[in-house]
Formats: C-alpha cells, sequence, structure tokens
C-alpha cells in the first residue's frame, strides 16, 4: 500500500473479475479499437512517408537540389558562379546546363519536349540520369557529334532506338533564302534513361552542352548552374545565403519552390489521412465513456463506502480515471507493437500476399511505383501514440466527475 490509495483501488477494479461480462466485453472492445487504430495510423503514415521518400528521390534524381540562373538571358561567367558557389560549404558540386523547348521529329512522328544540354561528367557529379541508363551512357554525348539521350516513354511514343537519327527543331528563327524558318539540326539517338517519372520519361531530351550552346547561339554562356547539396532538406536556407552572397543580378531557387505545389499536395493528402484515421482511435475512446459510465453505475455502493470512509471527490474521480486510462495505455501499446511491426515489414508482408492472392496491387503496367514503399519515422510514433493517450485520458473525466457527484446516503438507501 505505498502506492497512493486512488492508483491502488483504480488497478484493483480493472484487475477484478466483473460480474457484468457485458462491461468487460466493452473494454476488451475499446482497448481493441484503439490497437487498431494506432495499427492503421502508424502503417499509412510509414506507407505515405514511403512514397514521399521515393518520389523525392526520384525527382531530384533529374532535378536539382537548388539553381542559380541569370535574371534575363544567359550566364556568360558561370565558371565563377560555379566557384563562389563551391565555396559554401553547404554545395556538394556544381554542374552547368543549357535549357530550352524543342521538338522531336521522326518520319511523320512529333513530340514537344524539354532539351537540356549537360555536361556529362558533371552532370552525373549532380544528378543521378548516369545510374538510370537502360541503353547506352550518358558519356557518350560527345561536343560536335551530336547525339542525343532520350527517355523510354518518348523513345516508345516515336518508335526510336539507339542509333536512329531524329530532328530537332527549337523554336528559334533562321532566316534563309527560302524564308523564315525554325531551326532544327539532326541527331542520333546515343542512349535511353528510365527514371520512373512519367515528366521525364516522357518530356526530357539531353544533349552535350556545346550542342546546345551551338544550336541556340550562345556562344560561351549558359542558362545557369545546378547546384547538389549535401543535406537537401538545407536547400530554402542555403539558396537565400547564395542569393545575398552572389554579386549580381541572378534568380536563385531550390527544390522546394519548383516542385511546392506537388510536395505540398503530399503533404496535404497525409494531413488528411491522419485526420480520418485518428476517428478510429476516437470511436474507440468513445466507447471507454460508455464502460466507465457503466462501471460507475455498478460501483455505486462501493464509491459510497468510500466517500464514508473519509475520500474525496477527487479520490473517485482519480479512480475511476486510472482505470479508464489503464484501457487507453494499453490498447496504445498494443497498437504501436503492432503498427512498427507491420511498417517496418510492409514491404515483405505485400510481396507475400500477392502470391497468395495471384494479384499485383501495384501494377507496373500502370504505376511507376509498382512496390509498396515504407519509412517508418519514430516523430510519427510518438505523435499516434500521445493522441491515443490524450483521447484516451480525455474520455475518461465525465465517468469519473460523475463517481465523484454520487452521494452516499442516495447510494445505500436501499442496500
Amino acid at each position: 500500500m505505498r502506492q497512493p490509495y486512488e492508483l491502488f483501488a483504480g488497478l484493483r477494479y480493472t484487475r477484478a473479475k466483473r460480474r457484468n461480462h457485458f462491461i468487460s466485453f466493452i473494454s476488451l472492445a475499446s482497448m481493441l479499437g484503439i490497437g487498431i487504430g494506432v495499427t492503421a495510423l502508424i502503417t499509412v503514415l510509414s506507407v505515405m512517408n514511403g512514397f514521399e521518400r521515393e518520389l523525392r528521390t526520384r525527382i531530384l534524381g533529374m532535378a536539382s537540389h537548388a539553381t542559380i540562373s541569370a535574371y534575363q538571358g544567359s550566364l556568360p561567367d558561370w565558371p565563377g558562379i560555379a566557384k563562389a558557389a563551391l565555396a559554401d560549404k553547404e554545395v556538394e558540386a556544381v554542374a552547368p546546363y543549357v535549357e530550352g523547348e524543342g521538338m522531336l521529329r521522326l518520319d511523320s512522328g512529333l513530340s514537344g519536349t524539354l532539351l537540356r544540354g549537360v555536361l556529362p561528367d558533371e552532370e552525373n557529379k549532380v544528378s543521378e540520369i548516369g545510374s538510370h541508363m537502360k541503353i547506352g551512357q550518358l558519356t557518350d554525348l560527345k561536343a560536335g557529334e551530336f547525339k542525343i539521350v532520350l527517355g523510354s516513354e518518348l523513345a516508345e511514343t516515336l518508335g526510336v532506338i539507339v542509333g536512329d537519327k531524329v530532328d530537332l527543331m527549337i523554336p528559334v528563327a533562321s532566316i534563309t533564302p527560302a524564308g523564315v524558318l525554325p531551326r532544327f539540326r539532326r541527331f542520333t539517338v546515343a542512349g535511353i534513361f528510365r527514371i520512373g517519372m512519367y515528366e521525364f520519361d516522357r518530356g526530357l531530351v539531353l544533349i552535350h552542352m556545346a550542342d546546345a550552346q551551338s544550336l541556340y547561339r550562345m556562344g560561351d554562356g549558359v542558362t545557369g548552374v545546378r547546384l547538389k547539396l549535401h543535406d537537401l532538406f538545407r536547400a530554402p536556407a542555403v539558396a537565400r545565403d547564395l542569393a545575398a552572397q552572389l554579386q549580381g543580378t541572378f534568380y536563385v531557387q531550390d527544390w522546394t519552390r519548383s516542385h511546392a505545389n506537388f510536395f505540398q499536395a503530399v503533404a496535404t493528402e497525409k494531413m488528411v489521412m491522419f485526420i480520418i484515421l485518428s476517428l478510429i482511435v476516437g470511436v474507440a475512446a468513445f466507447n471507454i465513456v460508455s464502460t466507465l459510465v457503466m462501471v460507475v453505475q455498478d460501483k455505486q455502493s462501493d464509491i459510497a463506502i468510500l466517500r464514508t470512509l473519509g475520500a474525496t471527490p477527487r479520490s473517485i474521480m482519480a479512480i475511476f480515471m486510472v482505470q479508464g486510462s489503464i484501457i487507453g495505455i494499453v490498447g496504445t501499446l498494443f497498437g504501436v507493437v503492432g503498427g512498427v511491426a507491420l511498417a517496418l515489414n510492409v514491404e515483405t508482408l505485400v510481396p507475400l500476399l500477392q502470391a497468395l492472392t495471384g494479384h499485383q496491387f501495384l501494377s507496373p503496367d500502370v504505376y511507376y511505383i509498382s512496390d509498396l514503399p515504407s519509412e517508418l519515422k519514430s516523430s510519427d510514433v510518438i505523435r499516434i501514440s500521445m493522441l491515443s493517450l490524450a483521447l484516451g485520458l480525455l474520455s475518461t473525466l465525465y465517468p469519473a466527475w460523475r463517481a465523484s457527484r454520487v452521494q452516499p446516503a442516495e447510494a445505500l438507501r436501499y442496500e
């Protein structure tokens, strides 16, 4: 009896065999409801974290962590800007690029595309395009050879393979004896890449930067410089610092701004799923209310005896808060264990379920991400646990208050 008697009595009520088995059933149902809700929340948020990680990795495998470009026109002194950017300890690598829009033509097939001129060796330092080549190598792009690398979807649309000739037209006019014509050049397909993002696989082509400069008649100028950072989540701060340090008028942009709408949509979806699945925990918490109300009704004589022995209303309230909180704590504990176990093994369990059912949940013919990724974050587990425990505690307040209002004389009148 070294522990406070409120805690002792609350635990005793929890362990005691109840005469009313219906109350025991509702208590068990409340524990299971909280456990299932917590498990579902942890698992779903982990899967959504996994999808966000995969999408971020694939997008930033082609896009840059940050870019420095001219406010208007091109950057004539890009080596100096690259050197100044590399002086920042947060910057890991830099690479120049030339970017524009164009149209590819093969026989009667036409397709609009985004054109990017790169230095192959430097580009491999800031992007993962080299590791996603299906056919050929990025280093096959040589200055003056006018070779081109296509995305897999674009190559399939045009029906081209390595070695085919394609005409690249850009929206820049050339004055010829025949009149004003769009500028074009014939390129040889040197490679095909597949990133796993339709935006890039369908709409991006790469050529050597010198060929792009010649095509756009930019001389030694470039569109901008791409940066790779040691910590991609530091990109906004690094972009602000570089914008303040660089002498001249430049446009500095980081990946959180260039893809703001996409990642904001993912964050909004995670928040909505969290709110919806939290309702499962909320419903289970309401079951605790009904359980304790019936327990209070069943234990009115016990409450009256405790009051006559000197127990205060606050002590009676604490006894039933302890009893209700035990339900929430046990349910949360089972939910956390189940959710963590499921989140850590979802990438193993899903293929097993697919093999047992003979049905593939994410067909690679339809979805670019055909696996179900999962990334368990301790912050999510802590947040969900705190929510569950808080709802469990709040659900005990009204029944405990009702118990503290029981009058001994009224409760013992017919005993």
